[in-house]
């Protein structure tokens, strides 16, 4: 639900915020004003997004802008702007939203067209590992390089990869899998790891290549054009929920039925919509969004799918961790364009290892930006503190601060101490450092810290440097406590008050009936004599089992079943189906022939609120929601200036 009213403003246009509207009052909620600078961009922000064309209209959406501002109030005076829930989201939004602002879009450009021309080929590989922590001595740096090195020539050599995989790496995966990776594309791997293994000719060892893991050297097996994505309809039989075997063979059987069903020139699409236990998407025959490799949590299906052609468009049955699939072959959908995947790939580059070059980028820019000048008698009497014992995490910050308070360095008004450095390195005592002397390693941690404090006031001042990241704060903040007035006021009391929504079912009993159902059991054919035969079976109370054992073979699968109370309209029905007891005449649909027993026919009737809770929730928080602002009109008092308005429609109407 937050998803949903707080999801427009995520991907808010940060450009869009340049209006020439004059600022004036607009109008005022007890005595508070909201100017027409604010009405204004957000008409104008949200004007494609409207499809309703009454909201478009100015009249009507002052109206709205007035309605929403009044929930705001409403919020306020309830204090839910102290609550630690919400400040916590807001700060948390704060520091995603900051994140657009600390980029370097050079660099991103590069990185992003970079991804995109390694994401036209996918490529398989072999790796050993010699693992080496990030901040490992220079001995044991030099040692690890060494060890990889002899591997690497013993390779070069003529000896077999995946066998000194097997006995040198120190991947835990290589003793299965002799080092082989399998196949990948860009953003798969780690960006150092990635860029080796793209630069490595087919065939190919590669240099040894260092990683937050260690070094590894490479060998290319393959390389292969990326395969794109595909769509594909299945038919799924669910592993069943127990370890019994005749569930399971069961299971493996009824897959099996319908793949003969599909040979037999039956339509997969309507098998789909009467077997597959995939619900979301049986009743569309069985179609699927379209995906591309390795966007399944199933390997098996992957490549039943992408193996897939328009001479051989159905699978065999096969199983997943998931149950039994048949695939029917839709289309298949080359890679997308750069320009398709721009957005896409400009996320990955910001959650990927390249995210460092680019904060590499920001911090040597905002260095320059904000030049620091250190004092190095406060930096050398705090250093002085840190000891041998930080490495084995007991150093502590000393009692008396007092030598250290004093200002190390500034960024503009802003005064950064000695003592604020010292409790960042005391911070950070639990990384498992290995940089020695601790000299140096607080040289290393004291670069780290100017980079902290730098980008936490530029930060700390985008409200005051970006007008746009100030308006879409205010937005978001606003968009917040509309959320958490709305699950007080209207989510929550629609559940809680049992009274009112009792006292509402009851004004509004109409709108909840039960159709027409059937307790029924459906048996089908496209062989008019086998469902001939299932109609005198069914009449002599043949049960479903009995009607396939007799007109089912060992080969051949001429008659499917089902049985369950169905409502009236429901896609399980024959077309047609009288609803009365007994067995039925047969009907045809396309090519299937249909005969059904009706045990019971239960008759249309007035639902219970137990029994229509759900809709007669949702129904009553629309209710409660059409008739709040209303409320709220009497409780807060409005003040409009209609001819300030009449300006600014004026203007926007240019």
């Amino acid at each position: 639900m937050k998803q949903l009213v707080l999801g427009l403003l995520l991907s808010l246009n940060i450009a869009a915020f340049a209006q020439t509207t004059k600022k004036e009052v607009l109008f005022t909620i007890d005595d508070k004003p909201y100017y027409t600078d604010e009405f204004s961009r957000v008409y104008n922000k949200n004007l494609d997004l409207v499809k309703d064309e009454s909201q478009k209209d100015l009249t009507q959406y002052l109206e709205l802008f007035i309605g929403y501002k009044l929930k705001i109030n409403k919020a306020n005076k309830l204090g839910l702007q102290n609550g630690e829930a919400y400040k916590n989201e807001l700060a948390t939004y704060r520091t995603q939203l900051s994140k657009n602002y600390l980029t370097d879009s050079k660099v991103t450009k590069e990185l992003v067209e970079e991804g995109y021309q390694r994401s036209l080929k996918e490529i398989r590989a072999s790796h050993i590992l010699i693992t080496l922590d990030e901040n490992a001595a220079p001995a044991d740096t030099l040692a690890a390089y060494n060890k990889i090195m002899d591997i690497r020539k013993r390779a070069l050599n003529g000896e077999d990869f995946g066998e000194l995989a097997v006995q040198n790496s120190q991947d835990p995966s290589a003793k299965d899998n002799h080092g082989d990776l399998g196949y990948f594309s860009s953003f798969r791997m780690v960006y150092a790891f990635e860029s080796a293994a793209f630069k490595t000719p087919k065939g190919k060892i590669s240099n040894p290549v260092r990683t937050r893991f260690g070094y590894h050297i490479i060998k290319v097996e393959d390389e292969r054009a990326n395969r794109g994505e595909v769509t594909v309809a299945h038919i799924m039989i669910l592993n069943p929920k127990e370890d019994k075997p005749e569930e399971k063979a069961a299971a493996e059987a009824k897959i099996r039925d319908i793949y003969k069903k599909i040979q037999q020139g039956e339509s997969f699409e309507s098998l789909a919509k009467q077997f597959s236990e995939d619900k979301s998407s049986s009743s569309k025959g069985g179609v699927l969004s379209r995906f591309g490799s390795g966007q399944l949590s199933s390997e098996e299906f992957e490549n039943a799918a992408f193996s897939l052609t328009a001479d051989k468009p159905v699978s065999e049955p096969f199983q997943s961790k998931f149950g039994w699939h048949i695939v029917k072959l839709i289309e298949k959908h080359p890679l997308k364009s750069f320009d398709e995947m721009k957005s896409e790939l400009e996320n990955k580059v910001g959650k990927d290892d390249r995210s460092r070059l680019i904060t590499n980028s920001i911090n040597e820019k905002l260095r320059k930006q904000f030049p620091i000048k250190r004092d190095n008698k406060v930096y050398s009497a705090a250093t002085k503190t840190v000891n041998d014992t930080y490495y084995e995490n007991k150093w502590e910050i000393p009692a008396d601060t007092k030598p250290y308070d004093k200002k190390l360095f500034a960024i503009k008004e802003r005064t950064v101490t000695g003592t604020d450095f010292l409790k960042f390195v005391k911070d950070q005592e639990k990384g498992n450092h290995t940089i020695k002397p601790v000299s140096q390693l607080t040289d290393n941690l004291y670069e780290n810290f100017v980079d902290v404090q730098l980008n936490k006031y530029y930060v700390d001042n985008l409200e005051n440097t970006f007008p746009d990241f100030a308006a879409i704060m205010d937005e978001y903040r606003d968009g917040l406590l509309l959320f958490d007035l709305m699950e007080k006021e209207i989510w929550e009391r629609s559940k809680t008050d049992t009274i009112g929504l009792k006292n509402f079912f009851e004004a509004n009993k109409a709108n909840y009936n039960w159709k027409k159902r059937l307790d029924v059991t459906i048996a089908s054919s496209t062989d008019m004599n086998v469902i001939k035969n299932a109609q005198k079976m069914l009449k002599a109370n043949s049960t479903p089992e009995q009607l396939k054992e007799k007109l089912n073979t060992k080969d051949k699968v001429n008659l499917m079943t089902n049985s369950g109370v169905f409502e009236e309209g429901n896609e399980a029905l024959p077309k047609n189906i009288k609803f009365e007891t007994g067995v039925s005449d047969i009907i045809k649909d396309g090519e299937y022939y249909f005969v059904a027993k009706v045990n019971k026919v239960l008759p249309e009737g007035q639902k219970t609120l137990d029994e229509s809770k759900g809709k007669a929730i949702n129904d009553y928080q629309q209710y409660l929601e059409q008739n709040w602002v209303s409320d709220l009109k009497k409780e807060f008092t409005v003040k409009t200036f209609p001819e300030v308005f009449e300006r600014v429609k004026r203007e926007l109407k240019k």
